[in-house]
């Protein structure tokens, strides 16, 4: 089951950071179809977010066809977004794992592996011309 990390310091709403983390979860396999997400209560529990909150990102998901609320019994994920590319044991995964080990190891902080990523992405995905990807 995803346990769910808030991070009030962010800038990023709570009920948006349940949604990302649900479909990072779903992105990487780890959520899968049938799957019952934490109720509002253990989610309330765990990180002392208010449980409106919890419910309109639910619902937000709901309203995406991601998840399926069953009265009484809890809300369950209905699709996968995972593919081969992204599973826990892909190897462009363990790749990154080593990229990351490597870039920890060599003493770049969070933040600078966040700044270098985010550069290496853009050129990659949002490059202008006739060789963007």
């Amino acid at each position: 089951m995803i346990e769910f990390r808030i991070d009030r310091r962010s800038g990023v709403s709570t009920y948006v950071q349940i949604i990302q983390q649900v479909k990072q979860a779903m992105r990487l396999g780890l959520l899968g179809p049938g799957d019952r997400l934490p109720t509002a209560r253990e989610v309330v529990e765990a990180t002392a977010v208010n449980p409106n909150t919890v419910l309109k990102a639910y619902r937000e998901l709901e309203r995406e066809s991601l998840v399926e609320a069953r009265r009484g019994v809890g809300t369950f994920v209905t699709r996968s977004l995972a593919s081969e590319l992204t599973a826990v044991e892909a190897p462009l995964r363990r790749d990154l794992e080593d990229w990351m080990s490597r870039a920890k190891s060599g003493g770049l902080a969070v933040e600078a592996v966040d700044a270098l990523y985010a550069a290496v992405r853009d050129e990659h995905f949002h490059a202008e011309g006739p060789n963007a990807t």
